[in-house]
């Protein structure tokens, strides 16, 4: 798998279980399903370091208030790149939930699509391969201005003044 972080190439740590996977010991970096965690959140809460939580889109977004607050990842699952689901997934995570930490998202995505998830949030992309992650930081300047609000710029750009000389 390929990392794309905070606009850059990053090597990925974290392994994604399967429900009925066990629970690797000696520190491993893991994302388990939201069910997993709300059915075993007291034993996966003692695991160190804490485990990543993934989302799919049907998942409700309104249960993730009970997360700890130093939760270290977020993953967003896509399974069609035609469900918008996520997108709304990742503003309510940070615009509501006030969540600062990673916020992945991986699976059926578009490189056409990877500049408005950053505005809305996301802040790593997972790929398969190197070639597309490639073509992703690229995807991420598409736009050299933003004319809308959004979690990347906090104003709309009508409401910044230009000073005239």
């Amino acid at each position: 798998m390929a990392l794309i972080k905070d606009g850059q190439h990053c090597p990925d740590d974290w392994q994604h279980l399967n429900d009925d996977d066990a629970l690797p010991t000696g520190g491993a970096t893991v994302t388990v399903s939201l069910r997993r965690w709300q059915d075993q959140r007291e034993p996966l809460g003692l695991h160190h370091p804490l485990p990543g939580i993934r989302l799919s889109a049907d998942d409700k977004v309104e249960s993730l208030a009970e997360l700890p607050t130093d939760m270290p990842l977020i993953v967003l699952d896509m399974k069609q790149f035609t469900d918008g689901r996520s997108f709304s997934q990742a503003q309510w995570i940070r615009e509501r939930l006030g969540y600062r930490g990673e916020l992945r998202v991986r699976g059926d995505f578009l490189l056409d699509q990877v500049f408005y998830l950053a505005r809305v949030g996301v802040n790593a992309f997972e790929f398969e391969d190197d070639t597309q992650a490639g073509q992703a930081l690229t995807r991420l300047n598409d736009f050299s201005v933003r004319y809308q609000a959004a979690s990347d710029v906090k104003q709309p750009l009508y409401r910044y003044r230009v000073r005239r000389a």
